[in-house]
């Protein structure tokens, strides 16, 4: 018996120590404003949020218009909109985050919270990113996303509820943001 708990005892010993920061809730991700301002998704705890990875330069831009209507509407009712400008997909978000921030401003009147650009895909993923991809999977069961304009629904208590392609308007999910506020 003292054997097997030394053996036991020396196996965990060599095993490596994990020393990541284990993530209590998608509200302790840490992400970077516009602005460039370090903050959390805590300030939306209790919201619904709509995460969408976005570009300036995409046959889907003017989606713009529609997350600014669905958040105008329902902003006071709960729903957030976030935007994560994201360069991965046809280098289409270029630009640097002033751009960005004037360039949707200025031709979508956008008022909803915009972040700095961030990877989706590969090495250097944003952890917000590994995470809803992890919680809601896309296309045929894969975790990546396959361009600009994927969107996350979120609900009140910070799960992960839905994913939807780029084709998706934002109109169309209205109904469902509606139950869940």
């Amino acid at each position: 018996m003292l054997k097997y708990l030394i053996s036991l005892l020396l196996i965990l010993s060599i095993q490596p120590i994990a020393k990541e920061h284990i993530v209590q809730s998608i509200y302790d991700f840490k992400v970077k404003t516009i602005e460039g301002k370090e903050t959390t998704l805590e300030p939306y705890k209790g919201k619904v949020m709509l995460i969408v990875n976005v570009a300036s330069k995409c046959g889907y831009t003017s989606q713009y218009d529609g997350f600014e209507a669905l958040y105008k509407k329902y902003k006071e009712k709960g729903l957030v909109v976030l935007g994560f400008p994201c360069n991965q997909f046809a280098s289409q978000e270029p630009e640097s985050e002033v751009e960005i921030q004037n360039f949707c401003r200025v031709n979508f009147g956008v008022t909803f919270p915009m972040f700095a650009k961030i990877r989706v895909n590969g090495e250097q993923t944003h952890p917000l990113y590994h995470y809803l991809k992890s919680q809601q999977l896309g296309f045929l069961g894969s975790e990546s996303i396959k361009w600009n304009f994927t969107k996350f629904l979120v609900d009140k208590e910070g799960k992960v509820i839905d994913r939807f392609g780029s084709a998706t308007k934002p109109r169309s999910l209205e109904e469902l943001i509606e139950k869940l506020l």
